[in-house]
């Protein structure tokens, strides 16, 4: 029986690294110990990082004038971090809310700066027209893809001022003018790799002149000055999302793949959509094609689908506590056979159960 994990963070990394990582374990390239055991600034370990970078470059078509950094703490980290970086304690921001993370975002960096929330929600879609409340601020932040609540932004907010943006959950899911933005930032659990690392791609020309109170490794130009190493980072998840990034070119890049995630979010809505015994309260213009929440119209039957679903091989289906119900996130690592398995068994269990 094959297994599917439909986990929203950590997720399922693509087969084919998890396979290589599992031979490369306890013999990375024939040195007869494992890439985790390196030093950050052997010879060895300085070639993965560097073709890690690299091949992020070649994929995101990231210019010379941003700089990528590899970094601890997950995204959380960085909604610290991204004020005490751009702006000073006294300036005012401007924070557009979709879902649970944007508000957090803006929670965390009125610590450190004067936020201006502006709420997108209504009803079960977003009111995007509302963005025009925001353009006093130093920057604009928004989160394109809103994990617990399955929300979705396609397009980038028409700001002229740095436009800052949360991608954990659909980062290299589909393609982006990298040239739009002032920085954008990730945690690697969901499309990159495990846990424990943060990606961040900034224009080099919006930092330098961090608040003096910002800890080092989380100082920007610190640590563009220092390829990402002011301390030791993260290697061994360094090492698997650059695997990932690997896997990704040879999948055909973000282009190649965002066809593939349209097409199975499309699989999955169409079937909701389609019956009377499951419903997406989202409204399809903001319907995310990462995280698919659903519900079932009797909840009574929610933990026998858990259950019987997670006998069947498809596993954390269950939605976010905040919310209830179920949830599926396809993030890039899915196959398509995952989502053909889940539209399967959701069709008997409704069969079964009317």
């Amino acid at each position: 029986m094959s297994v599917y994990n439909f986990c929203a963070g950590p997720a399922m990394l693509p087969a084919e690294v998890m396979a290589k990582a599992q031979k490369e374990l306890v013999d990375f390239n024939g040195l007869g110990v494992s890439v985790m055991e390196l030093s950050h600034r052997s010879k060895e370990y300085l070639a993965v990082a560097e073709a890690a970078e690299a091949n992020l470059r070649e994929l995101m078509n990231i210019g010379d004038d941003y700089a990528v950094l590899f970094t601890h703490g997950g995204a959380r980290a960085h909604f610290s971090a991204i004020p005490q970086n751009l702006v000073g304690a006294e300036d005012q921001v401007d924070y557009l809310i979709s879902g649970q993370w944007s508000a957090g975002a803006a929670k965390e960096a009125a610590k450190y700066a004067r936020v201006n929330s502006i709420d997108l929600r209504s009803g079960n879609g977003l009111e995007m027209a509302k963005v025009s409340e925001a353009g006093q601020g130093s920057y604009l932040h928004y989160c394109p893809n809103e994990t617990v609540d399955g929300v979705a932004i396609f397009e980038e907010p028409e700001t002229d001022k740095p436009l800052i943006a949360d991608y954990s959950s659909c980062i290299l899911g589909r393609e982006i003018d990298i040239n739009r933005y002032g920085l954008i930032y990730a945690g690697a659990q969901k499309n990159i790799g495990p846990a424990g690392l943060a990606l961040v791609i900034v224009r080099r020309d919006l930092i330098g002149q961090a608040q003096a109170t910002t800890p080092s490794i989380l100082d920007y130009a610190l640590l563009d000055k220092n390829d990402s190493m002011y301390n030791t980072p993260p290697t061994y998840a360094w090492y698997l999302a650059g695997e990932v990034f690997k896997w990704l070119k040879a999948q055909g890049g973000v282009g190649a793949m965002a066809q593939l995630n349209r097409q199975k979010a499309a699989l999955l809505y169409d079937f909701i959509d389609s019956s009377d015994f499951y419903q997406n309260r989202v409204d399809p213009s903001h319907r995310s094609e990462m995280n698919v929440p659903f519900q079932l119209v009797n909840p009574d039957l929610d933990a026998q689908f858990l259950a019987q679903s997670q006998q069947a091989g498809l596993m954390a289906l269950k939605g976010h506590r905040s919310v209830g119900g179920m949830r599926a996130s396809i993030y890039n690592a899915m196959p398509l056979e995952g989502v053909q398995a889940l539209v399967t068994f959701m069709k008997a269990f409704e069969l079964n159960n009317k």
